[in-house]
């Protein structure tokens, strides 16, 4: 696909994207993630002064603007390998603010010479994992168990913090669109009546599903959202533990897993 240039990215949604300097910004920053995630007082998703300490010594700190507002935002830092670690990007609307903070990244690790970002994301959440993989072109490269420990957020709290590390290679052309329908592949952790059910099939290539909406099932049905990461982290763990490789994501919400 064509690459998308931030600054269009960031017109379409209505924002201007910059990084942030000053600590009136950070405090906005702090004030927006409680607003988005309201977590424990004393575990924020990250600190001002944190920050601070980051824009400082030239890591990433960058907000999305309607007028003056700050209506979105994302803190990273340098990681080893020549890439950026995306800590945390919350949006306060699903409008393509995330979309253009992330092509704002982007564009800051390639003039920086960086090649390519990480960041972690719940592998039950599926708007989350079609975005990194078929937006984005993002592939999970391991899946992490309870990755945060308990975490007390408005969105996670009674849940694992499982998380799938998910690797974008920004030094190359997009590699989004891995939106796959492949209705013949063997379905090895499907769904039913909300729950999953683990099928037991085999295949070179198998699908594994998540759940419509992980979020509302945990207010709804937390009995059956616990069922759902447990088997996730058996199906999906399991055979990226032994050697397999995410290679895209169905318009149903499966991964596409190349069993070794």
């Amino acid at each position: 696909m064509t690459r998308q240039s931030s600054e269009e990215a960031a017109a379409k949604a209505g924002v201007v994207v910059r990084e942030l300097r000053e600590i009136d910004e950070f405090r906005e920053v702090y004030r927006l993630f409680d607003q988005i995630w309201h977590p424990d007082p004393h575990n924020a998703p990250v600190s001002v002064e944190l920050m601070i300490g980051f824009a400082h010594t030239g890591n990433y700190v960058a907000g999305a603007f309607e007028g003056t507002t700050l209506v979105g935002a994302s803190v990273g830092f340098l990681a080893e390998g020549g890439a950026l670690h995306s800590h945390v990007t919350g949006a306060l609307m699903s409008r393509g603010i995330g979309y253009a903070l992330k092509l704002h990244q982007r564009d800051w690790c390639l003039e920086r010479g960086l090649k390519k970002i990480t960041w972690t994301f719940d592998p039950l959440v599926r708007r989350n994992a079609r975005f990194n993989l078929v937006k984005l072109g993002a592939m999970p490269k391991a899946y992490l168990e309870d990755f945060y420990g308990a975490m007390t957020d408005a969105i996670n709290e009674g849940d694992v913090s499982d998380r799938l590390l998910a690797v974008w290679q920004v030094a190359q052309e997009d590699q989004g669109r891995r939106d796959v329908q492949v209705e013949t592949l063997p379905v090895l952790l499907g769904s039913e009546d909300e729950r999953p059910v683990v099928t037991g099939v085999q295949g070179d290539v198998v699908l594994v599903g998540t759940p419509h909406d992980i979020e509302a099932l945990r207010r709804t049905n937390p009995a059956a959202a616990k069922e759902w990461r447990t088997a996730l982290r058996t199906v999906l763990g399991g055979l990226m533990g032994g050697g397999g490789r995410v290679v895209g994501f169905t318009d149903r919400g499966e991964y596409m897993v190349v069993v070794n």
